[in-house]
C-alpha cells in the first residue's frame, strides 16, 4: 500500500543527473538557525553528489549571491533555514538572477515564515489553530494571560526551530518570555498551550507523506529536543487510524495550499484531548539533518534520503517555468 496521497499536481521527473546542470546548494547563512542549516546542507550536498549531480555547497554568509550567476550555476537547492533564506528574500533574489530554485516561491515562503499570516489563512480555509494573540513591545502581559489563560507559549512570529520560544506556566514568566521572543522579531505570538499529541505532516511534490508523532520528555519540542536530545521519540507511521490519518493529511494539504507553498514542506499540528487537530505552523524549508522529520516520513513511504534530495531538486523545474513566463 502506498503512503502517498496525491494531489494531482504534475512535477517533472528527471532520470539523468546531467539534466540538473550545475547546482548550488545554499546552506549556512546568517540566521539563528545557521548551525542547523549547515548540517542540513552538508547532508543534501553529499546525497546529490552521490547520485552524480554536479552540486556545490555555497554559504551566502561568505559568498555574494550574484556569484551564483557569474559562476555558471543552472539551479539552486535552498537549504537555508530562518530569515534570509526561508522568508522569500533569497527566493526573490534568485528570481532576479533568473535562477530556478527548490520549493516555494516568494509569496509562499514569505507567508509561511510569518506565523500570524499563516494562522489567518489557515483559519480562512477551515484549518483550526490554537487561540492566539499578537505580542509586541508594550503589550500588557496580564491582558494576554486574561485572554488566553495559562499555560501558554510565546514565540517569535518569523523564526523556526523553536528559536526564542518559551512555555509560560505562571504569570511571572510572561515578561521574560516576551522579551526573549522579541529579541528575534519585533512581533511575537502568544498561543494557548495544547496538552496532547504533536504530529507533523510532510508534503513532497504535491503528495502527502505519512504523519509522524513526536514525543519528548521536555516541556515541549524545543531546539534541544529537536537537535540534541536522545530522549525524543518519533513514531512513523504515527499510530493514527485510517480516518484520523486521512483527516490530518487533508488539513495539512489545505493549509499548505492556502499559504501558497509549493514543491515540498511540512505542516505541524497538536491534537488535544478532544481529538481535534490544531495547526501550529507551516515550514517551507524543513530540516534535512540525521534527526529531521521529512527524511523520516519519506523512508516510511519507501523513499531513501538520496532519492528524497533528488525529488526536492526536481521541484526547481517548476520555478524554472515560472521564471520563464515572467521573462516572456
Amino acid at each position: 500500500m502506498s503512503f502517498l496521497k496525491s494531489t494531482g499536481l504534475a512535477f517533472r521527473s528527471i532520470t539523468n543527473p546531467g539534466e540538473f546542470g550545475r547546482v548550488a546548494v545554499l546552506y549556512g547563512g546568517a540566521s539563528a538557525e545557521r548551525a542547523v542549516s549547515l548540517r542540513s546542507g552538508t547532508a543534501v550536498l553529499d546525497a546529490l553528489v552521490a547520485r552524480g549531480v554536479d552540486a556545490h555547497g555555497i554559504d551566502p554568509a561568505e559568498v555574494e549571491i550574484g556569484e551564483l550567476a557569474r559562476a555558471g550555476f543552472d539551479r539552486v537547492f535552498i537549504v537555508l533555514h530562518g530569515p534570509g533564506g526561508e522568508d522569500g528574500a533569497m527566493q526573490g533574489a534568485l528570481e532576479w538572477l533568473g535562477l530556478p530554485y527548490t520549493g516555494s516561491g516568494v509569496m509562499g515562503s514569505a507567508i509561511g515564515m510569518d506565523k500570524l499570516r499563516t494562522k489567518q489563512l489557515a483559519t480562512a480555509v477551515g484549518v483550526g489553530t490554537p487561540k492566539w494573540l499578537p505580542v509586541v513591545a508594550g503589550t500588557d502581559p496580564e491582558a494576554v494571560v486574561a485572554a488566553l489563560g495559562l499555560p501558554l507559549i510565546i514565540k517569535p512570529a518569523t523564526q523556526g526551530s523553536s528559536v526564542g520560544m518559551s512555555k509560560v506556566i505562571e504569570a511571572g514568566q510572561m515578561a521574560p518570555a516576551i522579551a526573549a521572543a522579541l529579541e528575534h522579531d519585533p512581533v511575537a505570538i502568544a498561543e494557548s498551550w495544547i496538552t496532547g499529541r504533536e504530529y507533523t505532516v510532510p508534503v513532497l511534490q504535491g503528495e502527502v507523506l505519512p504523519s509522524i508523532r513526536i514525543e519528548t520528555p521536555r516541556g515541549f519540542y524545543d531546539y534541544e529536543a529537536k537537535y540534541h536530545s536522545n530522549d525524543t521519540q518519533y513514531h512513523c507511521p504515527s499510530g493514527l487510524d485510517a480516518a484520523a490519518e486521512a483527516q490530518l493529511r487533508n488539513l495539512a494539504l489545505r493549509a499548505f495550499t492556502a499559504v501558497g507553498c509549493a514543491g515540498w514542506g511540512r505542516v505541524d499540528f497538536m491534537v488535544g484531548a478532544d481529538g481535534v487537530p490544531l495547526m501550529l505552523e507551516v515550514n517551507t524549508v524543513p530540516g534535512m539533518t540525521a534527526k529531521s522529520l521529512v527524511p523520516m516520513a519519506a523512508r516510511t513511504a519507501g523513499i531513501d534520503f538520496e532519492e528524497l534530495c533528488w525529488r526536492v531538486l526536481e521541484t526547481s523545474f517548476s520555478r524554472e517555468r515560472a521564471i520563464a513566463s515572467v521573462e516572456a
